[in-house]
């Protein structure tokens, strides 16, 4: 076995290794003895340093909302900048996403999941709204993306990610826009 870097303390290393493997190959096909080899420590370390597969899962992957578009900008725009975001992200992002979904049968990945939409979407997006219902509209509107998500990402439909970019941004984005948008 190749030797890692000495400066890089063994759970860091075993970290950033379970990181990249989980977010490439999802958590059921990411083993123990896999994070080990790449992290180049043995797989003993592993467990001595997380506990189990599925709690370093919890601590390295994660969604943040430092890169959430409706935490600034104005808010009659959100619909159109949210979605033109969803379409652009970047494939570690996109990664992160699936292998949460993927591994949501895990007993606490699935309250992770929750968590996440929770602090990453519903809640900073219902304090960006005005009106009595502002808690429902953000949950709907995260419906709506989840549902874009979804056919993007987990079903894959190529003919909707190959659809004019502008016309799926400008359609969408008026749907999730009339659901942020206060009613009369």
């Amino acid at each position: 076995m190749p030797r890692r870097d000495p400066e890089i303390p063994t759970r860091d290393a075993i970290a950033a290794a379970a990181a990249h493997l989980f977010v490439e190959q999802g958590y059921s096909r990411t083993s123990v003895r896999e994070i080990a080899a790449a992290a180049e420590v043995d797989p003993a370390l592993v467990i001595r340093h997380f506990g189990t597969k599925e709690r370093l899962f919890l601590e390295t992957v994660r969604i943040g909302s430092d890169r959430a578009p409706f935490l600034g900008g104005p808010i009659e725009t959100l619909g159109t900048r949210f979605v033109d975001y969803i379409l652009t992200v970047d494939d570690h992002t996109r990664g992160i996403y699936l292998a949460l979904i993927r591994a949501s049968d895990a007993s606490t990945v699935g309250s992770r999941l929750h968590e996440a939409h929770e602090t990453a979407f519903v809640r900073p997006l219902a304090e960006r709204l005005s009106g009595p219902d502002a808690l429902l509209r953000a949950r709907l509107a995260a419906a709506l993306v989840g549902g874009l998500l979804y056919s993007l990402w987990v079903v894959g439909d190529k003919e909707l990610a190959d659809a004019d970019h502008g016309e799926v941004v400008a359609r969408y984005g008026a749907l999730l826009q009339d659901l942020v948008t206060p009613g009369d």
